[in-house]
């Protein structure tokens, strides 16, 4: 099992990892309370370094889901194009 290490701030580490459960607006809205946290200046170094890991690991998440979501709208914009247009559809009916 995994330790529980504990942040600064009190919370785990397997919590504050846990990014799979925020939904991407959350998760952009997370990282911009950590940026803004990280520039008050106002927390203690190790606090600091903390939050800019967090920050780091949850910009990989959301970098991550957003390349992936960028490769489901080409595949979906690739099959659109497959997809033959009405008037040829039409043409070929009068055809028949």
């Amino acid at each position: 099992m995994m330790s529980q290490e504990q942040c600064p701030q009190g919370e785990s580490i397997q919590e504050a990892k846990d990014f799979s459960q925020m939904s991407f607006r959350e998760g952009m809205a997370e990282l911009d309370r950590i940026v803004a946290n990280l520039e008050t200046n106002s927390m203690e170094l190790e606090e600091s370094l903390f939050a800019y890991e967090r920050g780091v690991k949850l910009l990989r998440e959301l970098r991550g889901r957003l390349s992936s979501a960028e490769q489901q709208v080409v595949q979906l914009m690739e099959e659109l194009e497959n997809v033959p247009a009405d008037s040829e559809v039409d043409g070929g009916l009068s055809k028949a």
